[in-house]
């Protein structure tokens, strides 16, 4: 059963930059694991593009599960195909519509490759 642990906890940092104040947890069916996001950990949440349709369908949803998949791909702590299901399954435990999920989904999948193992190159 997949589920979030723990809430997100954040606090501003910066126009559109977040950081957790506390660890969120989320158990993943996916994954076959738990994934723990350290508190501290920065995010912008989903990188919707601020066109106005899009933003109004897309922006400021599924918080908890773009973290997780935030910090999936900062690691690299999964491959990116399963990072982005992983963001899938999570949008859906939060009760993000399956059309909306599904469609962000398929944005990680055309766009998102450039932003995958930022963080594993810094170590």
């Amino acid at each position: 059963m997949s589920r979030f642990i723990t809430p997100l906890k954040v606090a501003l940092v910066g126009e559109g930059r977040w950081h957790l104040v506390s660890p969120l947890i989320y158990e993943s069916k996916v994954l076959g694991r738990t994934v723990t996001v350290a508190d501290g950990f920065r995010t912008d949440f989903a990188s919707v593009p601020r066109l106005p349709v899009v933003y109004l369908l897309f922006g400021g949803t599924a918080e908890a599960a773009a973290v997780v998949h935030d910090w999936l791909y900062f690691s690299a702590a999964a491959p990116r195909r399963v990072a982005d299901k992983v963001f899938l399954e999570a949008a859906r435990v939060t009760g993000v519509p399956a059309w909306r999920a599904r469609a962000m989904y398929i944005g990680l999948r055309l766009f998102g490759g450039a932003r995958y193992g930022v963080g594993s190159k810094l170590v």
